[in-house]
């Protein structure tokens, strides 16, 4: 499919796929990140708006570059900066509030490119999961992750802490319809994997060589039969019978190294 053909599919019937990210634990809408990683990373992420940094001496210490002349920071004890993120949060002495991130849209980052699959999340709404399968797909080069606007966490810092950077990094595509846009992924030639446990083929067997889209749904519960409706193959990891199953991260992780290495 030639890349004006791509685009035009991503965009499909619908148009263009945006959904605005929630606020995480900040104040009026903006979005408080914690700790070394995630700090730093969203320093250095010029898409990132910053409002304000609270820091001990040491926590400021452990950033790598200079801060800007003007930029606004207020120095605070440990034991305050604990009062401004979730309870028992590791802030490292460094809590950075700033705006959430622009929109991304499907068209924009899913190009088709057969090194960089697509991951796309039915439901799975715990942050850490989300911001360990963020560093997963940091890791493993993949274009994007995608996931609803609802029944899926907000940004935030549980999610950045999680994902130790890569939010910053990682397209992060919210959109209305999780089956659309899996028929909008297919038409610009991905395949679409869903992973399930309970199927006979494993993710080796299933996997193609142009580009693929991993769907992985909710633990517990997996994916909905309406997303799995919208896959072109079933497929499970080989793992041992002594254990159901593996945390969503866990998958994702092992799904982004099989197609890596394909």
């Amino acid at each position: 499919m030639a890349k004006g053909d791509r685009k035009r599919a991503l965009r499909g019937r619908a148009g263009r796929m945006k959904g605005g990210r929630g606020s995480g634990r900040g104040t009026a809408g903006h979005v408080r990140l914690w700790g070394r990683h995630p700090v730093e990373a969203a320093l250095k992420n010029p898409a990132r708006q910053h409002r304000k940094l609270w820091a001990t001496r040491e926590g400021i210490e452990t950033l790598d570059g200079e801060l800007p002349a003007d930029f606004t920071v207020e120095y605070a004890e440990v034991s305050d900066l604990a009062r401004l993120v979730a309870k028992d949060a590791p802030h490292q002495g460094l809590v950075l509030e700033c705006e959430p991130l622009p929109d991304r849209f499907l068209d924009e980052v899913a190009a088709g490119d057969a090194s960089r699959p697509v991951v796309v999340l039915d439901q799975v709404t715990d942050p850490h999961n989300v911001g360990a399968i963020l560093r997963s797909a940091a890791a493993f080069n993949a274009a994007c992750i995608v996931t609803q606007d609802r029944h899926a966490p907000p940004e935030g810092g549980v999610i950045a802490k999680s994902a130790s950077g890569a939010l910053e990094t990682v397209p992060w595509v919210r959109v209305v319809n999780l089956a659309r846009a899996l028929d909008e992924l297919a038409e610009a030639g991905y395949w679409r994997i869903g992973m399930a446990g309970e199927v006979e083929a494993t993710l080796a067997e299933a996997l193609p060589t142009g580009p693929v889209a991993i769907v992985l749904g909710a633990e517990g519960e997996g994916m909905r039969h309406n997303i799995g409706q919208h896959c072109d193959a079933l497929a499970r990891l080989p793992i041992s019978s002594a254990i159901e199953s593996l945390n969503v991260s866990n998958a994702a992780a092992i799904s982004l190294y099989a197609v890596a290495t394909r």
